[in-house]
């Protein structure tokens, strides 16, 4: 499910920038820069697959695992805050045509270069975040959703061509309010992940005793064996760890889902707990100023 929220509401800001451009270059008339766009676009998506590689490479490649966990809460604290910026600042400017237009007016009184790289750069954004906000998504959950990303990607397009090229009307401020407000539980959730694998960090790096944590919860913590009182419909066994994990553990089937979208974790810490909450406080104040206070 992040997989096509995410993918849904990047590709759709994309969708909509390159549909703005390409009708003012249709209705004038201008063939060579229409093919500009398509080579702009192609180069952006191959820049955002080399940054996914290199992003991807970077995480798999710390040898030390304490040092690991460092690098994965450095790398959602980054996540979220790059999130939240996207989500209450960049996105205002989604769908402002005039805006749009007028860049594209702009830069074809320059050079074709000018086009090329306004199209490249608006694109890449778009392309970056999405490999950013999939891969953190993939470092807290273990999982990913093929049939998530691809559906976000296609209805997207779609989307984005019927509201650019038919000009129908659709109520894209009714999608983006919808999404961000998950948004805001995914960047929560960030924060929340990164600052669990900072414990494990100092866990790791022996900078402080785990038996030391105050902890606001501990429970469905995996075993070895079922006991008789235990029911199998709500265990799953990962032969990798050789243990049993509850579907409420942040490890097993609902826990993940629940740790992806909400921050859930079966033993969080205080100060991951205060931050989750404060994090989700502010993206909630700040979404209902973004989209309530401007309606």
């Amino acid at each position: 499910m992040n997989e096509f929220i995410i993918t849904f509401r990047e590709c759709l800001e994309a969708s909509l920038i390159v549909g703005i451009i390409y009708t003012v270059l249709q209705k004038n008339n201008l063939t060579r820069e229409k093919m500009l766009l398509w080579y702009a676009v192609l180069s952006s998506v191959a820049a955002s697959m080399i940054v996914a590689y290199i992003l991807t490479s970077i995480n798999e490649s710390v040898g030390n695992t304490s040092y690991e966990k460092l690098f994965e809460a450095i790398f959602m604290y980054i996540t979220a805050v790059i999130l939240f910026y996207v989500i209450f600042w960049l996105a205002k400017h989604v769908g402002n045509r005039n805006e749009i237009e007028e860049s594209v007016k702009s830069s074809l009184t320059g050079s074709r270069f000018a086009l090329f790289l306004l199209i490249f750069f608006s694109t890449l954004r778009e392309g970056f975040e999405t490999a950013l906000f999939l891969i953190a998504s993939f470092t807290s959950t273990g999982t990913f959703s093929y049939i998530g990303f691809f559906l976000g990607v296609v209805l997207a397009v779609f989307i984005g061509y019927i509201v650019v090229i038919q000009g129908k009307r659709v109520n894209l401020r009714s999608f983006f309010q919808v999404t961000t407000l998950l948004l805001v539980f995914f960047a929560a959730g960030m924060v929340a992940y990164g600052t669990h694998e900072a414990e494990e960090y100092l866990v790791k790096s022996t900078n402080i005793n785990e038996n030391e944590i105050a902890r606001v919860w501990d429970i469905h913590q995996p075993k070895k064996t079922l006991s008789e009182d235990d029911n199998e419909i709500f265990y799953t066994f990962k032969t990798k760890k050789n243990n049993y994990y509850h579907i409420l553990n942040d490890k097993g089937s609902v826990g993940v889902f629940l740790k992806a979208f909400f921050g859930y974790n079966s033993n969080p810490n205080w100060v991951e707990l205060i931050l989750w909450l404060l994090s989700l406080l502010f993206g909630i104040r700040m979404w209902y100023s973004f989209y309530q206070v401007r309606s």
